[in-house]
């Protein structure tokens, strides 16, 4: 462990202490594993927050990266634009959920596509009000956190949001909250907050990420469709996470039989380059103003390359088929941990394809949050040498964000690890059944 303590120690005195980080420097990686400074191996199910959906380095990608880096890095697209820009944009208005004509535009992270589809839906409407649900993660610019319904760490200490941002309940039928009352709860909010006519967006991830995991009902998504329409209001589906064949299709709302008016994605649209977008309607996309909309580094040739083939992988691989297969192995797991004696501190297992997560409480009756289990399991897996992340408004959720491309002998070999640490912490660990 001595590079990785030189390390940590550099770090500490040299980047910013509110950049979160682990003790994990990463030296090299390949598809599902990932060696640290000091040579130790990890499997990865975090995929650096579901961006390495093919894995790391997969050579499709490294290999259409290399090509465009014979050709060139940087242009600016509103200098001397590029024909894998247009590519991948019909492409991605071919592959979204919707049977109307849609533009693309790309940007650079999911923060940036959030802010764009929010400009595009005031822009078309004339109107300014945003509707976000609790529990939603939208980035962390100023308008991204006021979306946000999570307030640590993402809103703490950082003044006064943007006005005429609303927030309404997720749907959580594990903490009590059905469809039905956030859809009451959602026509109140018109009644007694906001003029609907004011409203010119609702924004939702399908799967909540940093919320912890949860699932949208697909009759509630199509409720909002149907109020969206009603209403005039612009539908945004946030899918920077679930997004790009996690769930077991491209995109997360194609589940629900759901089209929204715009879709938001990032993470794994370029597979560990640097790259987001936006793909909607053409009138609702085409609404801002020219040169109202762009960036200087936005759709880098590098990262477009990376898209395109990553696409390609998605379909020549199936990983939308990959995504089930290894998430219906991790459930499955995860059930048969949870239904063993002495394991009711695990209260519930959820998700979508390979968006997998389990919630972590003192006991099914109370349902009470348990935050130090869940940091004591992630502590003690990765110290076993398997990456996993928490999230949660609770902080009591444990989410796996496998490769798609992992092989399922290192899917059992992590879930091995798993098992054992959630041992280990449950039995370390005070205030738990």
């Amino acid at each position: 462990m001595q590079k990785t303590e030189e390390l940590k120690a550099r770090r500490d005195q040299a980047v910013a202490k509110g950049v979160a980080t682990r003790s994990i420097y990463a030296k090299r990686a390949q598809n599902s594993e990932l060696w640290d400074a000091d040579g130790k191996r990890y499997i990865d199910f975090a995929a650096g927050i579901a961006v390495n959906n093919a894995g790391h380095r997969h050579p499709r990608l490294m290999a259409a990266v290399a090509r465009q880096a014979e050709a060139f890095t940087h242009t600016c697209f509103h200098v001397a634009p590029y024909e894998d820009y247009i590519r991948l944009a019909e492409r991605l208005n071919s592959a979204t959920p919707g049977d109307f004509k849609k533009k693309t535009m790309l940007v650079t992270t999911g923060a940036e596509a959030v802010e764009n589809a929010v400009k595009m839906a005031r822009a078309y409407t004339g109107r300014s009000g945003v509707i976000a649900f609790s529990g939603g993660f939208h980035g962390r610019t100023l308008m991204g956190m006021a979306l946000c319904g999570k307030v640590a760490p993402y809103k703490k200490g950082f003044g006064a949001m943007p006005p005429e941002v609303f927030h309404v309940p997720f749907p959580n039928t594990y903490h009590g909250i059905t469809p039905e009352m956030s859809l009451a709860q959602l026509d109140s909010l018109f009644k007694s907050s906001v003029d609907p006519e004011r409203v010119a967006a609702m924004i939702i991830e399908p799967v909540q990420g940093e919320g912890g995991f949860n699932v949208a009902d697909f009759d509630f998504l199509k409720q909002l469709r149907k109020i969206a329409d009603q209403l005039g209001i612009v539908l945004i589906a946030d899918e920077v996470q679930a997004g790009m064949a996690r769930t077991g299709k491209l995109f997360a709302f194609e589940h629900a039989g759901v089209a929204a008016d715009l879709v938001t994605m990032a993470k794994g649209l370029a597979g560990g380059f640097p790259l987001s977008a936006v793909t909607g309607r053409a009138e609702i996309v085409d609404a801002a103003p020219v040169g109202g909309i762009g960036g200087t580094y936005a759709g880098n040739p590098l990262a477009v390359a990376a898209a395109n083939a990553m696409l390609d992988v998605i379909e020549d691989e199936d990983l939308c088929a990959c995504a089930d297969e290894v998430g219906n192995r991790i459930k499955e797991r995860l059930t048969a941990i949870a239904d063993r004696q002495g394991m009711e501190v695990i209260g519930d297992v959820r998700g979508l394809g390979a968006m997998v997560a389990f919630e972590l409480v003192t006991d099914r009756q109370s349902r009470t949050p348990d935050p130090a289990l869940t940091q004591a399991i992630v502590a003690e897996a990765e110290a076993r040498g398997l990456i996993i992340l928490p999230c949660g408004t609770r902080s009591n959720v444990v989410r796996l964000l496998p490769p798609l491309t992992t092989p399922i002998d290192q899917v059992d070999e992590a879930l091995d690890i798993l098992e054992a640490s959630i041992e280990v912490a449950v039995s370390k660990t005070p205030n738990t059944v």
